[in-house]
């Protein structure tokens, strides 16, 4: 019989694969452009730094105390662009300012979209 596993599980499984979890945090941005919830944006880097060695490898890639790298990604009073850059920095990608689809990009108002590329930051 096959084990039951939560979805937390599940995503960390899958996101052992660096690509996959660009695109996850792609679509977890994107998300919060809709709504807002950074908690959801916190939980999910937790998630792909749990999938991608844990808080003491990619400490150690970016060359940062474990400890502080753990207080980033669990304070509420952390600004959300560090901590999100911290865990891309590690996986070896940046935050990247694009155009939206299907936006007049000489509106008044326009608001841009960050996507991930690659590179360090």
């Amino acid at each position: 019989m096959r084990k039951m596993r939560t979805l937390r599980e599940y995503l960390i499984e899958r996101l052992v694969d660096k690509e996959r979890a660009i695109g996850y945090l792609q679509a977890i941005l994107d998300d919060y452009y809709i709504y807002g919830s950074r908690t959801v944006v916190l939980r999910a880097l937790e998630t792909v730094v749990e999938a991608q060695g844990g808080v003491s490898k990619l400490a150690k890639r970016i060359d940062m105390d474990p400890q502080l790298l753990s207080k980033v990604l669990s304070n509420e009073d952390t600004p959300l662009i560090d901590a999100f850059g911290i865990v891309l920095k590690a996986l070896g990608y940046q935050l990247a300012i694009a155009p939206l689809e299907n936006q007049n990009p000489n509106a008044e108002f326009a608001t841009p979209s960050l996507e991930v590329q690659d590179g360090i930051l």
